[in-house]
């Protein structure tokens, strides 16, 4: 080797890890998704430990600080005891607002499983049949997104009548035409790939074809809008609760629920307000940041 020669060194590319493996790996760069996880560690993990964390009993009545004066009532204000005070009824505060995570989270986590089952199942169905039944199913689904969310969710329990079932159904009603929106476009996009050519002129049923090859390379985006539809939910939840459609009993810690009891005390007891609603946001905002990490890290655009 001449003197002169310089040694050019290869460097070796970087081994893929697959799609999730990249994907989780940009994930744990994204601070706001990171911030995100520990909005919803808070989240998930009191609604867990609730009994754990939760000093008192959600539905106890407790008698009023030593220094109220003699009939009064509540709400009553912080204190060692009751950490978040004390509603009109004198229940501990902060015992419910924990205890509403638990409620939310179920209500919340119930009602976007639902919404991703029915509405994959329809959008499954137009996607991979076409013609006449993805151009009926798609004029329902697209009748269901011109009706406004809330408006759907509110004339769904009307009709059902109160409950916390209730509430799941109408919140997971209102998420289906997304889901179905997506999984269909996802399909519609893939159908006429290679492999799936390739499948169909080897004979395989377009049952195997749709569960083992269509549909797991078209589920990204509907996990991602899953985990931002969590967020709605949980908004969705407080909200038909705060308009007077949460859980018939009225013991029942719900967050929206607590929100309406408190609004008479907005400038009397105004941390009867704050700390529902701050839960309300952790929780949205938490589940809203993941989604925007999991996005960006599943876009194979921004793969570096």
């Amino acid at each position: 080797m001449a003197s002169g020669t310089v040694a050019v060194a290869r460097v070796a590319p970087r081994a893929s890890r697959g799609l999730w493996g990249d994907a989780w790996r940009r994930l744990l760069r994204n601070r706001p998704a990171l911030l995100g996880f520990v909005f919803i560690g808070v989240f998930v993990g009191t609604a867990v430990l609730a009994p754990l964390l939760a000093p008192h009993d959600p539905g106890a009545l407790y008698p009023p600080p030593p220094d109220a004066s003699s009939g009064a009532t509540g709400p009553y204000p912080p204190r060692p005891e009751h950490l978040m005070g004390q509603d009109l009824q004198g229940r501990d505060e902060f015992t419910r607002v924990v205890y509403g995570a638990r409620i939310s989270l179920l209500v919340g986590l119930g009602s976007v499983i639902f919404g991703v089952i029915l509405g994959g199942f329809v959008g499954a169905i137009a996607g991979a049949a076409g013609g006449r039944a993805d151009n009926v199913l798609m004029r329902v689904v697209d009748v269901l997104l011109a009706i406004p969310g809330i408006l759907l969710a509110i004339g769904i329990v009307a009709w059902l009548d109160r409950g916390l079932p209730q509430i799941t159904i109408a919140v997971a009603v209102t998420n289906a035409p997304i889901f179905a929106r997506l999984l269909r476009g996802g399909l519609l996009a893939i159908r006429e790939s290679d492999y799936v050519l390739a499948a169909r002129s080897v004979g395989v049923p377009t049952r195997r074809l749709l569960l083992r090859h269509m549909l797991p390379n078209s589920l990204t985006p509907i996990i991602v809008a899953a985990t931002l539809a969590l967020a709605t939910a949980i908004i969705d939840v407080a909200g038909l609760g705060f308009l007077g459609l949460g859980p018939p009993d009225p013991r029942t810690p719900e967050w929206g629920t607590m929100l309406t009891d408190s609004t008479k005390f907005l400038r009397a007891a105004p941390y009867l307000i704050f700390f529902p609603g701050l839960a309300i946001v952790i929780s949205a905002v938490g589940f809203n940041l993941l989604g925007d990490g999991l996005r960006e890290s599943l876009d194979p655009r921004l793969k570096k």
